[in-house]
């Protein structure tokens, strides 16, 4: 799976939030946020392709995690970028 292009990530008023880039009359009703690890996780990824193993390494290296806890929460990101629409 990869992140789709089209989405950014964008720093606004002190939040990150993802963007679609080069979209007129967006509707701007639904925002999405990223938290620090979401947002260090999206840019470890951003352009290529992954899987939940993957960002499961990646959250036990960064923030020195259980690999059960690790694996929990990276299918749950997935889940989450997955449900708005994000991936491909």
């Amino acid at each position: 799976m990869k992140i789709k292009e089209q989405f950014k990530v964008r720093e606004m008023a002190g939040e990150h939030v993802v963007i679609m880039q080069g979209r007129l009359g967006s509707d701007l009703t639904r925002i999405i946020s990223l938290n620090d690890s979401a947002l260090y996780l999206w840019r470890a990824v951003e352009g290529k392709e992954f899987n939940v193993e993957q960002v499961s390494e990646l959250l036990a290296e960064h923030y020195g995690i259980d690999d059960q806890i690790a694996e929990r929460d990276a299918a749950r990101w997935v889940d989450k970028l997955a449900e708005c629409g994000l991936l491909e």
